[in-house]
């Protein structure tokens, strides 16, 4: 049997437009990418979602729908300004955002935050350069619901005040104003533990190669006095995962 041109054109457009219409009834059709964060596997947590999991870039939005948090308190700890929507903020903006702070707020304080918020575990270790705003903190301690050992971490991981004093912030609720954290003393990493401010030189002078840089990087190795946050935020990449494989090859050089 031979098909006319115009009634195989209206069998196409059947077929097409009937497919997105039962894949939409039945729930099969979505026009846009559903973040999901992986679960713990094993112990008293096993099933739930996992901090650790966010990615830089998952939206506000996106962590609100994978955990009970409230979006106004990500906005409030986080201080975006009160012109961002918070909810299609991505979370690794925070990295450029706060590029100038002399300690680290990004996708690390993220997930570190909502472990927090929620009394959920998270790996402190990995953590010793990631910092909370006073907003954060105070929201978390008015919760009282953190695990002893985050609350004694937090303590020592708060940005100084006078740091983040001329970022414009979202307002502050009532229930969230703090009483201005004094500066601490100056944080020093252990050594050969990477910052915002180690340079490639020094991941060099470390004993890592430019070869296995450069493999992390997916490109050339930039001047080496360059800054690993600097040149990340420039690329519009997210810090922590970059920093933790780094990391990784600087523990492996013997």
């Amino acid at each position: 049997m031979k098909l006319h041109s115009f009634t195989l054109a209206a069998l196409v457009m059947l077929l097409i437009f009937g497919g997105i219409g039962l894949s939409t009834a039945m729930n099969w059709w979505h026009t846009e990418t559903t973040k999901v964060v992986a679960t713990f596997t094993e112990g008293e947590f096993a099933g739930l979602p996992n901090p650790a999991d966010i990615r830089g870039s998952y939206t506000f939005g996106d962590v609100v729908n994978n955990f009970e948090i409230s979006l106004n308190d990500l906005a409030i700890a986080f201080r975006l300004p009160a012109d961002v929507n918070a909810a299609s903020f991505q979370v690794k903006d925070l990295e450029s955002l706060y590029e100038d702070l002399p300690v680290e707020v990004g996708t690390a304080s993220v997930r570190m935050f909502v472990a927090f918020y929620l009394r959920l575990p998270y790996d402190l270790s990995a953590s010793e350069d990631t910092y909370l705003f006073p907003e954060a903190a105070a929201i978390l301690q008015a919760r009282g619901n953190m695990l002893p050992e985050q609350a004694v971490f937090l303590e020592s991981h708060i940005v100084p005040e006078t740091a983040a004093e001329t970022v414009e912030s979202a307002p502050q609720s009532p229930a969230t104003s703090v009483t201005p954290t004094p500066d601490p003393t100056e944080h020093t990493a252990p050594e050969r533990t990477i910052t915002g401010k180690t340079t490639f030189q020094e991941l060099l002078d470390w004993g890592v190669t430019q070869e296995t840089i450069e493999s992390l990087l997916g490109g050339s190795m930039p001047d080496p006095a360059t800054p690993i946050k600097d040149y990340v935020v420039s690329k519009g990449l997210e810090f922590s995962s970059l920093k933790t494989k780094l990391q990784e090859a600087v523990n492996q050089v013997k």
